[in-house]
């Protein structure tokens, strides 16, 4: 097996050079998708934050505060795109892709804070109302937070999903959420002008409990990245790349990972054992070769070939009692 672990730290070219170009571009690609995401949502922070001064809307701030969490949760996610173009080291043998990752616990994180925050000023406000003034300014903050959030949400996922990374679509998720909540702003300032006062306080609750829904939603998709959960059908996908390949007799175990955006496949599959080393050591590029067009964020794969057993021949038993 010497000449197949051989093979996989000099993998063919379909696998090396040119899987390490489109990595580096969707890193490039990814990092463009955030700056522009920051820029267009801290213009729409801004904008609301100054009507929050001057109208004292509690619902308004809530919003203020999550579109603020939300641009800033490009630069964890900025950073560890910039990491994931660093190659791998004798210490992080998979690359920095996992930095990813903790950049979703970040953005985690700053959602939670950004919930905490709206949901003790709307209590706040109920136990001491306040008048809110100026409101046609704060419809008006409502539609430009509405408007950018959605232009931003529309972005990040058309990238997202084009680069194949799950935290910039799950991020584009949230920033769509945040711009319906900007739409309930305006319930909040309609029922003020219907001289309801606490209409303000009660919407920046239910924004609250918006926010605290993405939140669930994302700690979810963090939950299944960490745990290195996959799409079924991606190892549907595998499997049956792996079966239509040539010389392949049956499929063993299939594991497949994300590491950030780029996906990683362990596979065994069974082979004649009559196959001399070279011939094993074919139908596992092939298997390979297939795989990487069958999955197409793949960016490696080890294909381990197993003989078929055969007249009871264990070809496993030195390992078995190391297994557990």
């Amino acid at each position: 097996m010497e000449g197949h672990q051989h093979h996989h730290r000099r993998p063919h070219s379909h696998a090396s050079s040119d899987k390490v170009d489109a990595a580096m571009e969707s890193s490039a690609e990814g990092i463009r998708a955030l700056w522009i995401s920051l820029v267009v949502l801290g213009a729409t922070t801004v904008l609301q934050a100054i009507v929050v001064a001057i109208s004292g809307s509690v619902a308004l701030l809530g919003d203020t505060l999550h579109n603020a969490a939300d641009a800033l949760t490009a630069v964890p996610l900025g950073i560890a795109f910039l990491l994931a173009r660093r190659p791998p080291t004798r210490r992080y043998t998979y690359g920095y892709g996992r930095a990813e990752d903790v950049a979703g616990i970040l953005i985690v994180l700053t959602i939670a804070a950004s919930a905490l925050a709206a949901g003790y000023t709307a209590l706040e406000r109920l136990a001491d109302p306040r008048p809110v003034t100026h409101l046609w300014a704060v419809a008006m903050a409502a539609l430009i937070g509405f408007t950018g959030n959605e232009l931003v949400a529309r972005y990040r996922i058309r990238v997202g999903r084009r680069i194949g990374s799950a935290a910039l679509v799950a991020d584009g998720l949230h920033a769509r959420t945040d711009g319906f909540t900007s739409l309930a702003v305006l319930l909040g300032a309609g029922g003020v002008a219907l001289g309801l006062p606490w209409a303000d306080p009660v919407i920046g609750l239910l924004i609250t409990l918006a926010i605290l829904a993405v939140l669930r939603q994302a700690a979810l998709e963090i939950w299944h990245r960490l745990m290195d959960a996959v799409d079924p059908d991606l190892v549907d996908k595998a499997e049956a790349a792996l079966t239509s390949t040539p010389g392949v007799l049956d499929v063993g175990d299939i594991r497949l990972r994300w590491i950030g955006h780029r996906l990683r496949a362990e596979c065994d599959v069974i082979v004649d054992p009559s196959a001399t080393l070279v011939q094993a050591h074919r139908i596992a590029v092939d298997a390979e070769h297939g795989l990487l067009h069958a999955l197409p964020r793949l960016t490696g794969a080890l294909v381990h070939p197993d003989p078929e057993p055969r007249d009871g021949i264990d070809h496993h038993a030195a390992l078995s009692a190391h297994r557990v």
